[in-house]
């Protein structure tokens, strides 16, 4: 099957305040989500690239690599900063990070204690705080919260099924 790349993927925001106790939920549930598909996978299999491509526990890593990525965006929005800061396009923090050379447990506790975090902070918000909006830097789209955290759902469900397309290919 194919897989589309990240880069390639058109986003329709604009999305209205009332879906973001569902976003939220998608967001919160990653963690869950992601430690349900890969446990019990024989630890080789975790680690194993397929033509040159990031391994399950890289994707793992990297789901945490962004987490202050959303943070920071996130913030953007609530001081009222025009533009969303940018996003490292060549994903270096992976790259460099050695994700391989951790304990796949280490990678789920630690992104399960960044997002934790993040989801504290979107359930403290105000309904005025909802309404904050900041450009894109590569969609060239505003986004408000709620946008923002749609497409941090969609991220996340794009690494999943990246994850579930590795062990097809891996079993």
């Amino acid at each position: 099957m194919l897989f589309p790349l990240w880069f390639d993927r058109p986003f329709e925001l604009g999305l209205q305040p009332e879906v973001f106790p569902f976003i939220i939920e998608r967001v919160r549930g990653t963690p869950a989500r992601l430690q349900d598909r890969i446990e019990g996978l024989p630890a080789g299999f975790l680690k194993e690239r397929v033509e040159g491509a990031w391994s399950i526990q890289e994707n793992v890593g990297h789901l945490g690599d962004l987490e202050p990525l959303w943070t920071g965006r996130l913030d953007d929005l609530l001081t009222g900063r025009r533009e969303l800061r940018h996003a490292d396009l060549k994903n270096q923090k992976t790259h460099e990070a050695g994700h391989n050379d951790r304990t796949v447990q280490e990678l789920l506790n630690a992104f399960r204690r960044a997002r934790l975090a993040t989801v504290a902070r979107l359930d403290e918000l105000k309904p005025d705080q909802m309404q904050a909006t900041g450009l894109h830097p590569r969609l060239r789209q505003p986004m408000s919260v709620v946008d923002l955290f749609f497409f941090v759902a969609e991220h996340d469900d794009h690494h999943l099924a990246r994850i579930s397309q590795l062990i097809q290919r891996l079993t």
